[in-house]
């Protein structure tokens, strides 16, 4: 168990190269725009990130529960997997074709990229 939340939480923080081609996405509109109806995948996760405020999905194996909101700009949100859990963060999400990139600590911290894709 504990080997799982460390491996989740590593997945989901890992520290990417900064590319050009990334761009901010500071609408909450637009961002609903792109999640809604698709899963947000990574190498052993999915993920929904659902209109009303929730967050559902698997991570190695596991259920990873959570709820979101939108707030000044940043995607702020609390995750739970696997009787462990990451506390609320704000992340400033930005956008590369169908790649999402999520910065913890409101663009300061560590980042996942995660792509897009229909679910199926």
């Amino acid at each position: 168990m504990m080997r799982f939340a460390i491996a989740l939480a590593t997945a989901l923080t890992t520290a990417a190269p900064a590319l050009a081609d990334f761009e901010p996405v500071r609408d909450e509109g637009n961002f609903r725009s792109l999640v809604e109806g698709r899963e947000l995948t990574r190498f052993g996760i999915r993920l929904q990130v659902l209109p009303q405020g929730e967050i559902r999905g698997r991570g190695f194996g596991m259920d990873v529960g959570g709820i979101w909101e939108w707030r000044d700009g940043y995607f702020c949100r609390t995750l739970e997997f696997g009787g462990s859990g990451d506390g609320y963060n704000c992340q400033l999400v930005l956008r590369d074709g169908a790649t999402l990139r999520f910065v913890s600590d409101q663009g300061q911290g560590d980042s996942a990229d995660l792509r897009l894709r229909n679910p199926g």
